[in-house]
């Protein structure tokens, strides 16, 4: 059963992540907050990671520099919500900034299960067709 860390300082984004994972056979760790995400990527093997760009007590992209340096080789899924309230001029892309920092896709908040889900397949398909089965 692949294993998925969920790394998210909204709780209600890792229980809704979570009850869709869990529903389609993933095993699940959750950890609210970029501190308690490197530790239990330090505690047991991960498959994949969804992790949120913008947490508390990091600076912009660093959690996602961050867990790209813990496991290089773990697919890396970068999810944001962040938006700017001044609509005066074209806000920055984050998610492109996330891709060329080393996340392996993005998802941008709100997403439904299904998006979720695919980006998963898609991630698992490129190392190999690991686990796309559950996912489709």
């Amino acid at each position: 059963m692949p294993r998925i860390l969920v790394v998210d300082d909204d709780p209600l984004i890792c229980t809704s992540v979570r009850a869709w994972l869990e529903s389609r056979d993933f095993e699940v760790i959750v950890a609210y907050g970029a501190e308690s995400g490197l530790d239990a990527l330090d505690k047991a093997p991960i498959d994949l990671m969804v992790i949120d760009i913008f947490m508390p007590q990091m600076r912009g992209f660093e959690s996602i520099r961050l867990f790209r340096q813990r496991a290089p080789t773990v697919p890396l899924i970068a999810i944001s919500g962040y938006v700017f309230a001044e609509r005066r001029a074209p806000a920055p892309d984050f998610l492109s900034m996330a891709l060329e920092l080393g996340a392996t896709r993005c998802l941008r908040k709100p997403f439904k299960p299904t998006e979720l889900l695919a980006v998963i397949a898609a991630c698992f398909l490129e190392q190999g067709g690991r686990r796309t089965e559950a996912v489709g």
